[in-house]
Parts: C-alpha cells; structure tokens; sequence
C-alpha cells in the first residue's frame, strides 16, 4: 500500500486540467494516501478534484509569481512536511516551460525514494522515471494528455469507464434559484493581461448577445469588479466578485456557452462540460491550452507577431491577435455552440 505525492504548482487552470491525470493515480487500489501539492493560485481548484484524499499548499519560488524568497525557511517548511508524512512516491507533473528539477531535488533531499517527471535537462538521480520532451513524447499535444502520459510512465492508467475528460466535484448549488434558466457567461478578466480580450469588446458582446435575446451573466474575480460592472453595463447580469470557484463552477455549469480567454474559468468550464468560446491569444499554443474535452470555438489570430513568446503582457502594439475578433463573431460563435449544446442534451 503506498502513500504517493502528486504535485502541480502553478494556477488554477493548470491544475484542472491535470485533474485526470490525478483520478488516473487515484484509482490505483495500491494508492492508500493520495496527497496534490498545489501553489496558493491553485488551491481553489485543488479542491474542487475528485481524487485526493488531502491537499498541501506551498508557494513555489520558481514558480509562482511574483516569486517568495528560496531560502531555508521556506524550503525547509515543504522538506518537514515531506518527511512527517514518509510519501513512498512522488510525480511531478508541469508544461513545457517547466522543469520538475527543482522540486525533485527537495523531494529527494525529504526521503521520497521514487520520483517520476518529464524533464528535457538530464535529470541524474534526481527522476526514477524521467521522460524527455520531444522524445518520449510529443510537445505538441493537449496539456490534459502530457499529464495522463506522465502519470502513465509511473504506472497509473485511467480506468476503462472514466473518459479522460475535466472533472470537478462538489458544486455549490445556493445560487441556483437566482439564476435565469438559460443564459450565457462572459468572462471578461485574465490573470495574463496578454490574453485578455480588449474590455470595450466584451462590452460590445453583451450589448449585443442582449439584442440577439440572450440573457448574459457576467463573472469575475473580487479584484475585477470595475471590470466586470463596464462589461455587463445595463444590459448584463453582473457577478463579478459575488461567487468563489465553487460557486462559479455552478454558474458555469449550468449556462448553454461560456466566453472566454485563455484563463482559469475556460477549463473550468471544459470541467462542468460547458461548451466555450475560447478568445484565444497565441503566445501559448492552443493544441496545448484550448479547453480540452468540449466543444469549442477558437477565435483570434494564431499567427500574429506574439505566436509562442508566452508574453504576459502583449509585446505587440493594439494586441492585434484578440482585438481582431469582433463582438458580431463572438455572438456568431455562441449561437453555433449554443445549438451543439442543444443537441447534444436532447442526446
């Protein structure tokens, strides 16, 4: 029987999407103890995966931004807590960008004995089980099924009856009888300013979803209030800083499409099994981040000048690649997937 650590460090959407992955080391009937390590932007959407038994929250210093300090302390807060619960294994699931290195050598050092990643830089004793990028297996593949492979190399496989698909668990249900029976989200906010569709246009959308005789809900974060309150303006229902994740997984649940850019709610949506209209800017690739498992429709320039540099903040005057879509095709786009929506209910 074995006690194993499975780690993602960075956001939420990071951490929604390596949900299967988890379920697939979860469903192991060796696996007693089932621990996620998870970054503070993560931890709302830790909670909300079927699968572990418990949960530990550590900022990681390469990681996480704006960075906390890599000294003794901190490093030694993850190292005690490793040790006090004597993990047999640990897999460390990251992106592309991302090297499992730096966690391994802590994991290491705390007497974790088997070590599984996905590393490009030669990994010595530090990874049991390393696979190599590009090598072991494609780059260019959907960051849901990066992570079903890494845990795959350890020795965990999903079930025949779980489809591989986003899942969250545990919705809170207490908004529901203030919620219209049909609508439509937008949500407007990014915590990547570069990926974030250009406010007068999500503006434009609602006004003219509304004249279209759509009723639109519009969600956000505490800090996106402004933001949300100009995008919903008279003719939108405003949410913005109203519903924790778990209340907004509801909200999102039960709309027919959701609109939004590369950010947490559109895999959080991909988990309640919303179709999403994905204002997509390329400075990741949408083959790795497109919401995974649901319909989709994938708006904006893939080959504008920021392709690939996960810049943050548009490198490219105007952010052509996002303010290109205009709110005509986003409305055009909910209404195509407002009806597979459809369709595939009466299924």
């Amino acid at each position: 029987m074995r006690k194993v650590l499975v780690a993602r460090l960075d956001s939420a959407g990071d951490v929604l999407v390596t949900g299967p992955a988890i379920r697939a080391v979860a469903a192991s009937p060796e696996v007693t103890q089932l621990t996620l390590l998870c970054g503070p932007q993560g931890r709302s959407a830790a909670e909300l995966l079927p699968g572990p038994t418990d949960l530990f929250t550590w900022a990681s210093p390469w990681t996480v931004v704006p960075a906390p300090s890599a000294d003794d302390f901190h490093i030694e807060i993850l190292k005690q807590f490793v040790k006090r619960e004597g993990f047999d294994e640990a897999i460390i699931f990251t992106s592309f960008h991302q090297s499992p290195l730096p966690l391994a050598l802590i994991l290491r050092m705390s007497g974790v004995k088997r070590i599984t990643g996905a590393s490009v830089d030669f990994a010595g004793s530090l990874l049991d089980v390393r696979l190599r990028p590009g090598e072991d297996f494609p780059e260019d593949q959907p960051e849901t099924e990066r992570a079903i492979g890494i845990a795959a190399a350890a020795g965990y496989r999903l079930p025949p009856d779980d489809d591989g698909r986003l899942r969250v668990s545990g919705l809170d249900t207490t908004l529901n009888s203030a919620l219209p029976d049909k609508y439509i989200v937008v949500h407007p906010g990014a915590a990547v300013p570069a990926r974030m569709w250009p406010p007068d246009r999500s503006t434009a959308a609602v006004e003219l979803l509304v004249r279209r005789g759509h009723q639109v809900i519009v969600t956000g974060g505490k800090g996106e209030t402004e933001l949300t309150a100009q995008v919903a303006g008279i003719h939108g229902i405003d949410m913005g800083g109203k519903t924790d994740l778990r209340q907004t997984a509801e909200v999102l649940a039960r709309a027919d499409v959701v609109v939004s850019g590369n950010t947490g709610p559109a895999h959080l949506a991909a988990a309640v099994g919303t179709p999403v209209v994905s204002l997509f800017s390329p400075v990741v690739p949408p083959i790795r981040w497109a919401p995974y498992g649901v319909p989709v429709e994938l708006l904006g320039d893939q080959e504008a000048a920021c392709k690939n540099t996960r810049a943050r903040d548009c490198p490219v005057a105007g952010h052509p690649c996002l303010a290109s879509v205009t709110p005509t095709q986003v409305a055009d786009a909910v209404e195509r997937l407002q009806a597979t929506h459809l369709n595939m209910r009466k299924r």
